[in-house]
């Protein structure tokens, strides 16, 4: 398919996108106004109580970003109106029914133009909340498929999973449909629907014994991991996205609909410019904390492939896969593409080290000091035993023995002690 057919087909279409404050998002969004900006409306569904909010949302955290130069230096002073002409923004909570949409005519108006639908909108922390994450990862995507159900004109619904359901597996991995109830580790027993009435009853449980809302967040960490791990997923995040697939699976009946499975996403390869990221993002936490001095170890299989994919490669798989698929008929099987590297372009372990020692010497990190951060070649250890062997002997014995001489010298050394505890700690945490 080539590129001006996908953007021809793109004009003078409706679009509506969930999550539109996500990463993905504001990159999908910003790639369709840039390539094609005849498309008649992108609809963005902001979790706000109205619309000045929503759209103080809008211009705060997607427009005024640096991500939008390209297009602010292409429409110039007429960027105001390109926005406000194809943009609506649209207050609502996909966790809810109808997408949470309580005016009714926008409703009505979104039901009755939209072609297509892209649901980008999930919470991606591994150890999210159960409730948070059910509520959006798994339930959002079923009041997604519900209310495309609604839209009269439409062509296809996207769904934005991730490669990781599969939790993990090793080799090569299909693009194989989850079915409903469906387990990794083959136990019995598993019901989304049952798995939400649990969320309730533990929370009004909790709630009935006057628990703070710290010690019921911290209880629905714990009680994701552990439903996640009964089930054979690693963690909260990609269990509940799994279960998100298979709600849309068992309910889709003859819609058209896509999933999108991306693997780690990184930082953008070329579009709207190189190397646009927001936040510290999964992989981005290793690079941060090894350029800030504080990763000198850490745990990997050095023959093992960490599979990236730069964030404008998987917009555009998004709108081929989308316009690929409009007005197709729907398949009796689940069309899933799996956006990845390590098929035609894998990264192993074993290149990492070099990489970022190279990349920190030569472009170091600046501490709050002003002062450049000098880096070494990171240890990298290969499996949990000889992990725990170096941190024991390198670490935890010296903090040991450093807590006992600041005890008997008053807390001269405690910064110093505090700055190694710290470092421990942040190993662990990402181990």
């Amino acid at each position: 398919m080539e590129l001006g057919s996908i953007v021809q087909l793109l004009e003078d279409k409706a679009i509506l996108v969930t999550g539109a404050t996500g990463f993905l998002a504001k990159i999908f969004v910003e790639k369709i106004l840039r390539v094609q900006p005849n498309v008649k409306k992108l609809y963005l569904l902001l979790r706000a109580a109205d619309d000045k909010s929503a759209t103080q949302r809008l211009h705060d955290e997607m427009i005024r970003k640096d991500l939008f130069r390209v297009l602010r230096e292409k429409w110039g002073t007429k960027m105001d109106s390109l926005i406000s002409e194809k943009v609506v923004v649209v207050p609502g909570d996909l966790s809810l029914e109808d997408l949470g949409l309580n005016n009714s005519v926008l409703r009505d108006q979104i039901c009755n133009q939209i072609d297509f639908i892209v649901n980008l909108a999930a919470t991606t922390k591994f150890d999210e909340r159960y409730d948070v994450a059910l509520g959006i990862n798994t339930l959002g995507a079923k009041h997604a498929l519900s209310f495309a159900k609604k839209c009269v004109r439409l062509k296809v619904l996207v769904h934005v999973s991730t490669a990781y359901v599969c939790g993990e597996k090793g080799g090569l991995i299909l693009e194989t449909p989850y079915h409903f109830g469906e387990t990794l580790n083959g136990t019995t027993g598993l019901d989304i629907y049952a798995e939400k009435k649990l969320v309730e009853e533990k929370l009004n449980g909790f709630r009935a014994e006057g628990a703070t809302e710290e010690e019921i967040s911290l209880a629905m960490k714990d009680l994701g991991i552990e439903r996640a791990k009964i089930h054979g997923w690693p963690n909260t995040y990609v269990f509940t996205k799994a279960m998100g697939e298979m709600l849309i699976g068992h309910l889709k009946e003859n819609l058209s609909v896509v999933i999108i499975r991306p693997t780690i996403i990184t930082s953008t390869l070329k579009e709207p410019f190189p190397g646009w990221v927001e936040g510290v993002r999964t992989i981005d936490s290793l690079a941060v904390g090894y350029g800030k001095g504080k990763l000198p170890f850490f745990l990997g299989d050095l023959k093992a492939i960490v599979d990236l994919m730069p964030a404008d490669l998987v917009v555009n798989a998004m709108i081929v896969a989308m316009v690929a698929h409009a007005n197709q008929p729907a398949y009796d099987h689940d069309m899933i593409y799996q956006v990845g590297s390590s098929m035609s372009n894998p990264l192993r372990n074993e290149k990492l080290p070099d990489v970022g020692f190279r990349y920190f010497s030569k472009t170091p990190w600046i501490n709050k000091d002003g002062k450049a951060v000098k880096v070494g070649k990171i240890m990298m250890l290969s499996d949990m035993d000889s992990f725990h062997r170096y941190l024991a002997i390198r670490y935890l014995l010296p903090l040991k023995g450093l807590e006992l001489v600041n005890t008997a010298l008053c807390q001269y050394f405690r910064i110093m002690y505090l700055d190694l505890k710290r470092k421990i700690n942040f190993v662990m945490r990402l181990i």
